[in-house]
């Protein structure tokens, strides 16, 4: 199963795709840790825009990983349809089951406290401003589950994308 994550840098998308990994004990993939191992590589200067690249990276090794029979986190802003629908097809590429998961913080001062706050885990990654996060375009999209973590805690969060995937595995059974 691919289990695509979208949400505003933030929001607490990471935390909670994170503490799912943890839970399931599965594969988990961060388009931040990607990116920026893409501009250490290419000598791209700090924050640097690397295109579609690291999307591209994170689904080649999403395919890998979901052939091999493993449940696959992707932890990405996910911001777009073009992005939601090659995750999409990433999953029927691999004849594996997706579901989608959208992290928002609906109080937009602690949507702001946190991204203002954060101090990254991805050496040399940059986070954005809160500036960069409201300017961001993020199209509208109809996830099969939307959390908002202004409501739910990071346990809470993770305990109802897990019925989710447990209903998923069921129906496929």
């Amino acid at each position: 199963m691919l289990i695509i994550f979208g949400g505003l840098p933030g929001s607490g998308k990471s935390t909670i795709a994170q503490a799912l990994a943890l839970e399931l004990q599965t594969t988990y993939l961060r388009l931040d840790s990607i990116e920026q191992a893409i501009r250490s590589a290419s000598s791209l200067p700090v924050g640097a825009d690397v295109g579609p690249a690291g999307y591209v990276v994170l689904y080649r090794i999403a395919v890998d990983n979901l052939r091999l029979g493993r449940t696959v986190i992707a932890d990405t802003v996910n911001s777009i349809d073009i992005t939601r629908a090659a995750f999409r097809a990433t999953a029927r590429e691999a004849n594996r089951a997706f579901i989608e998961v959208e992290i928002m913080c609906s109080d937009k001062t602690v949507h702001q406290h946190r991204a203002e706050s954060r101090v990254s885990t991805v050496e040399g990654l940059i986070p954005p401003t809160w500036n960069q996060i409201q300017a961001r375009k993020f199209e509208p999209w109809t996830p099969d589950l939307r959390i908002d973590t202004t409501l739910l805690s990071v346990e809470e969060s993770v305990m109802e994308i897990m019925k989710l995937v447990k209903q998923v595995r069921t129906d496929q059974t």
